[in-house]
């Protein structure tokens, strides 16, 4: 095994010709605002990485997407960042499909077949709740819903075909209330996007501002969870939280495995030096992966979403060892005569800034290793 060979192998299986695509554009290229990673992403089949053959998608389950995200995140964490969102929203649609009807599985066809990207208006689940807790506000209407609401920032802004939001429903079969997801089309009238991300790291990843201001969804668009609010909703919320935290973690692992990369083929860096990072960085690749293996056995459990988080955070202490080392490895005359020495550098933190964070699961974590409840905060 060569570095990165696993991913790009795994790349070039599911999504032919993206790397190569990848690798033919100047980093700075595809990381600014309207970059063309997003767009080679979609010609090369992207958008059904995790929907099933029969449905006209790739069939990648969690261990290849983990090595798809690495792989692109080495040529462009902009693009990796970007579609870990999509893949999120779409991984959540499929654990959905598992207890509908059959209808979510047209949507998904329809997405894979016609390359649709789509931008999560999920938000981030708090204890006793799901992932999928509403974000925006929904008002039926004959034939479908208005919904309002704020999303940011909300990758995949610019590019976006579709929106998935969660909402509030009412029931048709009792009284109260359900959660649905309402999948809003990009043109529609009400939903616009505006600037929110100014930072210059990160910028093609399209994290803007999305707002629904009295956006009609049309029936067919929504699909609707089984359960009411917070009832049996656990399994949907540890799904999100697994897929969310491998598919995040893989792509920053990418972004920083770049940088190995030149280290490793720079030949004035003592051995020992490179062996180091290597085992650094192939030690953090080698914990996601275990959880990935286990989520495609069909483990789904609050004891597979600790040690995922457990993965994730060894993962960022990894990063922010490597990452000095390697800009110090790779010199002074490097760091000065390319950008892509310190931008990397500059981006491979946000991974500490995804949710859930490490402060504030410090305590629900412990309680939960000491043998109590495992609480997502």
């Amino acid at each position: 095994m060569r570095f990165l060979e696993n991913e790009r192998q795994t790349l070039a299986k599911f999504l032919p010709g993206l790397d190569d695509c990848l690798a033919g554009h100047p980093l700075e290229d595809l990381e600014r605002p309207g970059n063309p990673g997003i767009a080679e992403f979609r010609r090369c089949g992207g958008p059904g990485l995790l929907v099933p053959p029969e449905h006209g998608g790739a069939g990648a389950g969690a261990l290849d997407a983990v090595r798809v995200q690495r792989a692109i995140g080495a040529r462009s964490p902009s693009t990796a960042v970007a579609t870990t969102m999509h893949h999120f929203s779409m991984a959540s649609l499929v654990v959905l499909s598992r207890t509908g009807q059959g209808f979510e599985w047209m949507l998904m066809e329809g997405i894979a077949r016609e390359g649709k990207l789509l931008a999560s208006g999920f938000a981030e689940g708090r204890a006793g709740s799901s992932i999928l807790a509403p974000a925006m506000s929904a008002v039926p209407e004959d034939g479908g819903l208005r919904i309002t609401g704020v999303k940011r920032p909300c990758s995949l802004a610019r590019s976006m075909d579709l929106l998935t939001a969660s909402v509030l429903v009412p029931r048709r079969d009792e009284p109260g209330e359900q959660l649905a997801i309402a999948l809003v089309p990009a043109g529609s009238d009400g939903l616009s996007v505006s600037p929110f991300w100014t930072s210059f790291a990160l910028a093609g990843a399209e994290s803007e501002q999305v707002t629904a201001d009295s956006v009609f969804v049309p029936e067919e668009l929504v699909i609707r969870v089984a359960a009411a609010p917070g009832q049996s909703l656990d399994t949907l919320q540890v799904a999100g939280f697994l897929w969310f935290e491998l598919l995040i973690t893989s792509s920053y692992l990418g972004a920083v495995s770049g940088l190995v990369e030149r280290v490793l083929h720079n030949p004035r860096v003592p051995a020992a030096e490179r062996a180091r990072l290597l085992v650094e960085i192939e030690g953090a690749v080698a914990g996601v992966e275990n959880v990935a293996r286990q989520v495609d056995e069909g483990r789904n459990d609050d004891e597979l979403l600790a040690a995922c988080l457990i993965a994730r955070y060894a993962a960022q202490d990894a990063v922010a060892r490597i990452t000095p080392r390697a800009v110090e490895l790779l010199g002074g005359l490097n760091f000065m005569s390319s950008d892509e020495i310190g931008y990397r550098a500059a981006c491979v933190h946000a991974l500490a800034l995804h949710p859930p964070s490490r402060g504030r699961m410090a305590e629900p974590l412990t309680e939960y290793l000491a043998g109590g409840p495992l609480t997502i905060v």
